[in-house]
């Protein structure tokens, strides 16, 4: 799995870069095919009182790509935020990759079944 993590108006630090990838074994360990990841972390200063932090992570795997965002006044609580919800995603495509590959095929009848049954 190849991890970008970027900043703007941020600096990111060693701390914040071992807090994504330590969430992010989570969603590996419910899904292990992951070929992409990119985390994308911001501040955006709406007026001087109220900081915004936001995270947003684009993460793709096999045929798919899932993109996920979240704000909140602290930096770790919009990664939380953000993990919680790629985590229901991740395991909602998980679910229709499973459901898809396990349907059963209607069973055709024999010739000779169909020619006794007449």
């Amino acid at each position: 799995m190849n991890l970008t993590i970027s900043g703007h108006h941020l600096e990111v630090t060693p701390a914040i870069r071992e807090y994504v990838q330590n969430k992010l074994e989570r969603i590996t360990r419910h899904f292990d095919h992951v070929i992409d990841t990119h985390v994308f972390l911001a501040i955006d200063n709406l007026t001087e009182k109220e900081k915004r932090q936001k995270a947003e992570i684009n993460l793709s795997v096999s045929g798919k790509k899932l993109h996920v965002a979240s704000a909140a006044q602290d930096l770790y609580a919009a990664i939380d935020m953000l993990m919680d919800r790629l985590d229901r995603q991740v395991l909602k495509h998980k679910s229709m990759l499973q459901d898809h590959n396990h349907v059963a095929h209607k069973r055709m009848p024999d010739s000779g079944e169909a020619a006794a049954a007449a």
